[in-house]
């Protein structure tokens, strides 16, 4: 094989690659509330439990868990708390089982949502895209 003609195969494999590697997956949560947005990204793991809950703003606590690995999504939990007091107050848990779109761009998952919660119904609006899902 000539040196142009392995530059040429080289160039090819390397053009290729891309399209036929996807990530790991990788859910991406916007979470808004009073004029703020929190991004919150979620990779696999096979515990649940130990995966922490964010501070929105000092009212909410959001919590995104992707259990499985980079091959296999089992499931994805979203949790959406008040958080009162004594102890946070669940609002929202909305699950995601598969089969999930395979794709290494994000598609949205969740579609806009809009929580109302406390005693003056103060709004939490999340979307979460997923990516990087194998067939």
């Amino acid at each position: 094989m000539s040196r142009t003609a392995r530059r040429a195969a080289l160039t090819l494999a390397a053009l290729l690659l891309p399209l036929t590697t996807v990530a790991a997956p990788l859910l991406r949560c916007q979470v808004a509330y009073a004029g703020t947005t929190h991004v919150i990204e979620a990779s696999p793991v096979s515990d649940p439990y130990p995966v922490a809950s964010v501070d929105i703003g000092g009212r909410f606590r959001f919590k995104a868990v992707m259990v499985g690995d980079a091959a296999h999504v089992e499931y994805i939990k979203l949790y959406a708390y008040l958080d009162a007091s004594r102890q946070p107050i669940l609002v929202q848990q909305a699950n995601y089982l598969p089969p999930f779109r395979a794709s290494a761009t994000p598609y949205l998952l969740t579609g806009e949502q809009h929580l109302y919660a406390g005693p003056v119904e103060r709004e939490l609006m999340y979307r979460c895209t997923l990516e990087g899902v194998a067939s």
